[in-house]
């Protein structure tokens, strides 16, 4: 089993591959940059939204209007939040501030802010997203509806020049920051209108999804696949992730037998929703775009349900409740008990979400990057290594 670690993200012996997408995958409508204009502190303050033209600042290149820099009101956009410790490589800085204490951190990160962070777990996720609204741009040139990355992170503010270097360094466009000072970030993702937050912390995890916050764990494989330049690929575990916790319950308490009477009986009662569904919904919001545009078979958004429930006994009631909710999956496997690592290397997807670590785990053997939703009763009940179909 590959060691694992929450405190901090454990990262694989090599280097992430960051993805490599257009120059304009900071949201801008056009194709290759050709003009480059001054900067113009006194045109902040956006109201309304007129043609667009190109801008770079401090090398990096964002997107301008008449009367200011574009970006979106935060409830109009699907804003993901990313902790800096998933973001980035931060192991040898939390190591200074777990052994030599707060002010020894704070000089240590001022000494190297000219030194980027290596790329985290979470890096080839937002590349993809901004790959993603390069896309949506050229399509809806003025519309607010795309991805917004929020950066969160408990240090003090002296950090953030680092971390400013870093993300310029890397040219990933993010403008929004979070700095809390060590207090917790959770009233601040309820301002941003947060629909993910990714995070190392499990405790702050927990915290988050009990407010209604779609939110899960990240962890690092110590090798890694190659993900798709080209296309977000978002794989979901089903109960207590998309779904509730209820028929998992029943599998817990009684067996698989009666799991499957119960799916048998309620395949027309839909089940309740979970954690992560209103993720899926705002995935199917912007892929629902590129399909009014013709674009549903080249759509740079695709979706995986992998779920250990079994098609025939148990996987009705799932597709039923999804397309009652108007949702639509792209794939979905049901493995009936199958370990997922090797469906999951073939899908290659930027992130999977499951309840159970034993499956988080057997993700991040075969190379997937996996998020931990700490959901349900999967969490009182850790599964063992005996096989779980109801799952």
């Amino acid at each position: 089993m590959v060691k694992m670690s929450l405190e901090p993200v454990q990262v694989m012996s090599g280097q992430v591959n960051e993805l490599q997408v257009a120059p304009s995958s900071n949201g801008d409508s056009r194709g290759p940059w050709e003009e480059k204009e001054e900067f113009d502190q006194d045109h902040l303050g956006l109201t309304t939204k007129p043609k667009p033209v190109s801008l770079t600042v401090t090398g990096r290149r964002v997107r301008k209007v008449e009367g200011g820099v574009f970006f979106p009101k935060p409830e109009n956009a699907v804003t993901i939040a990313v902790s800096s410790r998933v973001l980035f490589r931060t192991e040898r800085e939390q190591k200074v501030f777990e052994q030599k204490g707060v002010e020894e951190y704070l000089r240590y990160q001022v000494e190297h802010e000219n030194e980027p962070f290596a790329p985290g777990p979470a890096f080839p996720f937002v590349k993809a997203l901004e790959a993603v609204n390069t896309r949506l741009r050229e399509l809806y040139p003025q519309s607010e509806e795309l991805f917004d990355i929020v950066l969160v992170t408990y240090n003090h503010a002296h950090v953030g020049i680092r971390l400013i270097n870093t993300i310029n360094h890397h040219n990933l466009f993010i403008e929004r920051f979070c700095m809390t000072g060590g207090s917790s970030p959770i009233g601040y993702l309820k301002a941003w209108h947060t629909n993910l937050y990714l995070s190392a912390d499990a405790e702050k995890v927990r915290e988050a999804l009990a407010e209604g916050i779609a939110a899960a764990t990240m962890f690092m494989p110590e090798k890694l696949t190659e993900v798709s330049e080209s296309q977000l690929r978002v794989a979901f575990d089903g109960d207590a992730v998309l779904f509730s916790d209820e028929s998992e319950r029943i599998f817990k308490a009684h067996g698989l037998d009666k799991f499957f009477e119960h799916e048998r009986e309620n395949e027309d009662t839909l089940l309740d929703h979970g954690p992560l569904k209103g993720f899926l919904e705002a995935l199917g919001k912007l892929q629902k775009k590129f399909y009014a545009k013709g674009h549903r078979l080249d759509c740079p958004i695709r979706t995986y349900l992998v779920t250990a429930r079994s098609a025939a006994s148990s996987g009705i009631r799932a597709l039923k409740t999804l397309r009652a909710w108007g949702l639509e999956i792209d794939e979905a496997l049901f493995l009936a008990g199958a370990p997922k690592g090797p469906m999951l290397e073939k899908i290659r997807p930027h992130i999977y979400f499951d309840d159970q670590m034993f499956h988080v785990e057997g993700a991040a053997e075969m190379g997937t990057i996996a998020a931990h939703v700490p959901y349900g009763i999967a969490q009182k009940h850790p599964r063992k290594k005996s096989a779980d179909v109801g799952k």
